[in-house]
């Protein structure tokens, strides 16, 4: 074993603080299951598959690898079963739960085979190979081995099957208090203590308050199914557990929620916990489908078969360009995000047709390495490498579809410090496109590249707003990256049939309306109608009108100054109501193919109209003193100490309503959860305001340029939210010498970077969404892919016969030529 001597100096044994990437490819997809496996650097303890190793061997001068190949067999129970009968495959069972690999959940593969793993010492570049059972192994090397292949990698994204959460024991169950005030429950005509529901309602198992559950809309009647009157007790008593009434079984089961730790639970004591309200399970039926139930119903519905075509059986496609993406856990909005951008030739240019440039070049840690990651994604869905028939994944009518790249790494790197898409849990896909740019712009400005392809989306708004009193103007301008639209129901074409629906709904029983076999009348919409809403002329309530010196009503005009290669199009179909719970509307818009949009193009200040004079009053907010007994009821209801108080500043003292929906509706605002900011002292004393680096960041992001990020956070001590509405308030203000930037090219943002041309566009990729909150449920994409409309489901792609042009969430479109 002479020839492994002579590298012992390039092997280092692993401990406890090594990172050991061993199941994946640095560049690539390859994985131990590939046809070559993957060589693992025994000195960096990084992962590479064939095509790759030489690379890193070139780079770093390593020799010696740790090879390890994976092979699965199928089991012998399967095998013989499979072999001995002659009776087709059957279906795919219906999923009673929202998981892959458990019962009554989806089909798992993983107990069908068992795996034999190979490990051998590979000398590159002549890819000489020793077994590593081979006992004339050097014992350092052996030792080296051992350790890689022990080492846990390093923590990837948190990747769970599918949409399933384990249920565990409430922390409440074994200590919960229960009220002797004798309340006795019967064992069936239960209805709410606050309104006249008798379904979906919820036992207080504290006290044995009967109230009804959380606003969700019937997929079948589309009636209220829920007041909250459940959870508002919980608000009222800090009372944590609740049963809902129906879903208890004989072997004393049932659906049990824990508001104190808002989840679902499990309540081994359930039994003597309703006992004590005179309730004996053995007397009880099981009545009303339990949440999960209701999640697995919601994932079934006619949508799901519409925009996942699902009743079809669809030509599948395999290919560069047609690579699937493997779900590693309410992933698909991610795929859905990354398979459309990378649909644009800029991002292909940028990350795919330059790979091996950036391979090359790369150093360090890679799998830390923002542009690494991007382009190995581009490679494994560009390239078409892993766009190959599976020997296992198949659709629902059993065609054999792709097993799908799983972007772990990807997903893990640019979900890393970010509070939500670092989990496992779903995201909205519209977020996740913005913080991916984001990302995209920040990763270019580090590396000083001048390649950021994030700006191909970058549009100007011109907001025209026009003093009521003098009808004098100021035109102010910001930039953006998604056209978000309105969708007015008012607007619905077939607006007399939906209230004659509704209206012959709500006189039909509940029986009755479960017999009725006919789908809800939906309320039909134009792109148009969604277009004109958000330009029509808009009032604002106390404008400060430098023309008179005082507030007055302002009059807001929105339009286009400029239109990006390519338009990202929202239609705004997640709102939160006035009992402050996130919504669907359940609404169709009939979006064409090819729109134009020049008609809202903005033009600037016109012949005959007055600007607004210049203001040097800065409308700085007075001092205010929140009242701290609303702050209390936010508390108790369980709302943060920071927000609550930013909550009742913002609402005046309105009060605990006003505050509360406040609150829920400004959660994702970036300074969500700092202190509420002292008043500012007047102008002569206030000390100069050290602006924070994160925060400029933030503002940039949203379309504005560095020095007027900078101005607006001195203005406002650094509160992003107001630095944004002071921005559009000072838009004329001239800008200080000392602050003015040293050239309009310093910042990427600036208007001379957007690229503008006509307003025509044409439809090329639909981001679908599936489930009544993007909290939950599923997406898919439709691309336009050399002329033909393709499904990209997960691992599944296919072509498509009805792209849902009429039930996207997210719409992406270029220019046309």
């Amino acid at each position: 074993m002479s020839e492994l001597e002579a590298f012992l100096d390039q092997v280092k044994i692993p401990d406890a603080s090594s990172k050991v990437y061993k199941n994946e490819c640095a560049f690539s997809f390859d994985n131990p299951e590939s046809e070559d496996g993957v060589y693992i650097d025994m000195s960096r303890f990084q992962a590479f598959g064939r095509k790759f190793v030489n690379l890193n061997y070139q780079k770093t001068g390593q020799r010696i690898y740790l090879r390890v190949k994976k092979t699965k067999v199928l089991k012998e129970e399967a095998k013989t079963t499979n072999e001995s009968s002659e009776v087709p495959e059957p279906p795919l069972k219906k999923p009673t739960v929202l998981g892959i690999g458990i019962p009554g959940g989806f089909d798992s593969i993983a107990n069908k085979y068992d795996v034999i793993q190979e490990n051998s010492i590979v000398i590159i570049p002549e890819f000489k190979s020793f077994s590593l059972e081979n006992p004339q192994i050097p014992s350092k090397v052996q030792e080296s081995a051992v350790g890689i292949l022990s080492a846990d990698p390093p923590k990837v994204a948190e990747v769970s099957d599918a949409w399933y959460e384990e249920v565990v024991e409430s922390k409440y169950s074994a200590t919960l208090k229960q009220l002797d005030n004798g309340v006795k429950i019967p064992n069936s005509g239960w209805k709410c203590h606050k309104c006249d529901l008798t379904t979906n309602l919820w036992l207080n198992l504290t006290d044995g308050t009967i109230g009804c559950g959380r606003s969700q809309i019937d997929l079948v009647t589309r009636q209220n199914m829920g007041n909250e009157h459940a959870s508002a007790h919980y608000k009222a008593t800090g009372y944590p557990l609740a049963v809902k009434l129906g879903t208890i079984t004989k072997d004393g089961k049932g659906d049990v929620y824990s508001y104190g730790e808002d989840a679902t639970v499990l309540d081994p004591l359930l039994p003597q916990h309703l006992q004590h309200f005179g309730i004996n399970v053995v007397n009880l039926e099981k009545t009303e489908a339990t949440t999960e139930e209701l999640d697995v119903e919601r994932n079934s519905n006619s949508d799901w078969m519409k925009l996942t075509e699902g009743d079809k059986q669809l030509k599948t496609l395999f290919g560069p360009g047609y690579t699937g993406m493997e779900n590693i856990g309410n992933s698909c909005y991610l795929a859905s995000v990354m398979q459309s951008v990378f649909t644009i030739p800029e991002f292909q240019k940028r990350y795919f047709e330059d790979r091996n440039r950036i391979f090359e070049t790369a150093g360090g840690d890679v799998n830390q390495d923002f542009q690494v990651q991007m382009a190995k994604l581009g490679n494994g869905l560009l390239s078409g490498e892993y766009s190959i028939p599976s020997r296992d994944a198949k659709d629902e009518h059993l065609q054999a579809i792709q097993d799908g790249i799983a972007p772990k790494a990807f997903k893990t790197l640019i979900g890393k410090g970010h509070h939500e898409f670092s989990t496992a849990k779903q995201q909205d896909a519209l977020e996740f496109l913005q913080y991916l740019l984001t990302v995209i712009e920040k990763d270019e400005k580090k590396r000083g590249d001048n390649r950021d392809v994030s700006k191909v989306f970058r549009f100007e708004v011109e907001e025209r707003l026009e003093c009521s009193q003098s009808h004098r103007v100021k035109y102010v301008k910001r930039q953006d990256n998604v056209l978000s639209l309105p969708i007015p129901l008012e607007k619905a074409k077939n607006l007399k049939e939906v209230h004659a629906d509704e209206a012959k709904r709500s006189a039909l029983s509940k029986e009755e309306l479960s017999n009725l076999k006919e789908d809800p009348v939906r309320p039909t919409l134009t792109f148009a109608d969604c277009v004109e809403a958000l330009t029509n002329v808009e009032e604002i309530s106390d404008f400060y009108s430098s023309a008179i010196g005082g507030k007055t009503t302002g009059l807001k005009h929105t339009r286009l100054a400029t239109f990006p290669d390519y338009l990202i199009v929202q239609l705004r179909k997640f709102y939160v109501a006035s009992d402050w719970t996130p919504k669907k509307l359940d609404a169709i818009v009939e979006v064409p193919e090819e729109i134009d949009l020049n008609e809202i193009r903005g033009k600037g200040l016109q012949p005959g109209e007055q600007a607004l004079p210049d203001s040097d009053a800065s409308n700085a907010k007075e001092e205010f003193n929140v009242d701290s007994s609303i702050v209390e009821q936010l508390l108790a209801m369980g709302f943060e100490k920071n927000p609550s108080e930013r909550a009742v500043f913002e609402t005046k003292n309105e009060g605990i309503e006003a505050a509360s929906n406040w609150y829920l509706t400004h959660m994702d605002d970036a300074d969500f959860m700092a202190p509420l900011p002292k008043p500012q002292a007047s102008a002569s004393s206030k000390p100069e305001v050290k602006v924070d680096e994160a925060g400029i960041e933030m503002i940039m992001a949203m379309g504005f340029p560095r020095d007027a990020a900078i101005r607006a956070l001195k203005a406002t001590d650094n509160n992003i939210e107001r630095a944004a509405d002071w921005i559009f308030s000072h838009a004329d203000d001239p800008v200080p010498m000392e602050e003015a930037p040293q050239s309009s090219s310093a910042s990427p943002s600036s208007a001379s970077s957007l690229t503008d041309g006509n307003g025509k566009y044409k439809l090329l990729s639909i981001i679908s969404h599936m489930g009544t909150s993007t909290l939950s449920g599923h997406y898919v994409c439709h691309i336009k892919k050399d002329g033909q409309w393709v499904l990209f489901n997960d691992n599944k792609v296919a072509v498509s016969e009805h792209p849902p042009t009429d039930l996207g969430y997210i719409y992406l479109f270029e220019r046309s030529k």
